[in-house]
């Protein structure tokens, strides 16, 4: 989903937590996941590897606040095992930074049952306190919150929803299916790196008919979802601080969001998760088809 998706969000969608960080540390985690009939292998994957990172958190930090990285998978050719019935990634004490390598993966059949085992190292956090500061959804066609949606349709129109707590600054990038981080907000009429919110006010961004208070109408960027394959996996990033902070350097392209590489935006986000302690990220996964 490349130029078409412009829209990164940097913001944290759906409840997000802040947090007082503790030493950054070297996690490993593995899940074995047996995938129900209508779980694809793409599916099946991003369950076990989430679990698997949640295993992680777990078996180091114990158990209670949300995990808030993804890795990211294009759709081409010794711990004791956690009851994910009980325990999910807002249950853990610790938030997952960055993930080192890629993770590994076993595929194997019990039965006709697709069994999927994850395994996955990276760098994370203890959390100490945690506290809800905010909501962010994806909307699709509409701004109200009923439209909130994590399938598109080629030529869907994209929108984001956002409302927290306490003030702050706000930014949001999209991850293509080519690992290409596009920013979405702020917008880029914006000379700045992010979007400075107040408390208990509702906005939606990526539509010129609800820019005001923070914008003019001429000033919004607005997004339609589109895609080249059959079907495509994009990752939102919403990234929120009750901090100041500056955006990743990026470049300029004609006709789309600036882009930069994931590697860079990465690399960039871990440098200032860990530098704020008070720094949130939420990603939400959206498919396009066409």
């Amino acid at each position: 989903m490349r130029h078409y998706i412009f829209v990164m969000i940097l913001m944290f969608l759906g409840v997000a937590t802040t947090s007082y960080a503790q030493r950054t540390r070297k996690v490993h985690g593995e899940y074995i996941y047996h995938a129900p009939e209508n779980v694809s292998l793409e599916q099946a994957k991003k369950t076990a590897l989430s679990r698997a990172q949640i295993q992680a958190l777990g078996d180091e930090f114990g158990t209670v606040v949300a995990q808030h990285n993804a890795t990211l998978m294009n759709n081409t050719n010794g711990s004791t095992q956690t009851d994910f019935t009980s325990l999910s990634s807002s249950d853990v004490k610790g938030e997952w930074l960055e993930t080192i390598g890629e993770p590994k993966y076993e595929i194997s059949y019990e039965q006709g049952m697709l069994v999927v085992k994850c395994s996955v190292s990276g760098k994370a956090r203890e959390l100490v306190a945690t506290q809800n500061s905010f909501v962010a959804k994806i909307l699709r066609n509409g701004t109200e919150d009923r439209f909130e949606s994590d399938n598109f349709k080629s030529g869907d129109d994209l929108y984001l929803s956002y409302q927290s707590s306490t003030k702050g600054y706000v930014a949001v990038y999209l991850i293509d299916d080519s690992k290409n981080a596009y920013c979405l907000l702020p917008y880029q009429s914006s000379q700045d790196g992010k979007v400075r919110v107040d408390a208990n006010t509702r906005y939606v961004f990526f539509n010129s008919k609800t820019a005001a208070p923070l914008f003019q109408p001429a000033d919004v960027d607005e997004y339609n979802m589109t895609c080249e394959k059959a079907a495509e996996t994009n990752y939102i990033y919403v990234i929120s601080s009750p901090n100041p902070f500056i955006k990743a350097i990026d470049n300029a392209v004609a006709g789309l969001p600036r882009e930069l590489k994931y590697e860079d935006f990465q690399k960039w986000l871990t440098k200032n998760r860990t530098a704020d302690k008070d720094m949130q990220v939420e990603i939400k996964t959206i498919s396009v088809k066409k």
